[in-house]
This record gives structure tokens, C-alpha cells and sequence, in this order.
């Protein structure tokens, strides 16, 4: 199951899936990162595929 690499938390397949960077890794959960610093990373990759 995937996780978060700050805090340690679990996180969803999906969410690893959309947030996670080239190598896997989830840099932060939910919990360790603004909603709206998600949101950026989500347009960020919506525009570049």
C-alpha cells in the first residue's frame, strides 16, 4: 500500500496514482500539504499530457 513519504501515512492506490512523482514516491499526503498546492501539482500535469 502506498504511503506518504513525510509523515508515513497511508494513501490510496488512486491518489498515488495522480500525485505521485516519476519514481512513485508520494512527497505528501493530504495531511502534509495544502489543498490548494494539490490542486497546482494536478493542473501542472493536466497541461503537460
Amino acid at each position: 500500500m502506498p504511503k506518504c513519504d513525510h509523515c508515513g501515512a497511508h494513501v490510496s492506490e488512486r491518489f498515488a496514482r495522480v500525485f505521485a512523482d516519476e519514481y512513485g514516491k508520494v512527497r505528501a499526503c493530504t495531511n502534509c500539504s495544502a489543498n490548494a498546492g494539490i490542486a497546482e501539482v494536478a493542473k501542472e500535469r493536466a497541461r503537460s499530457t
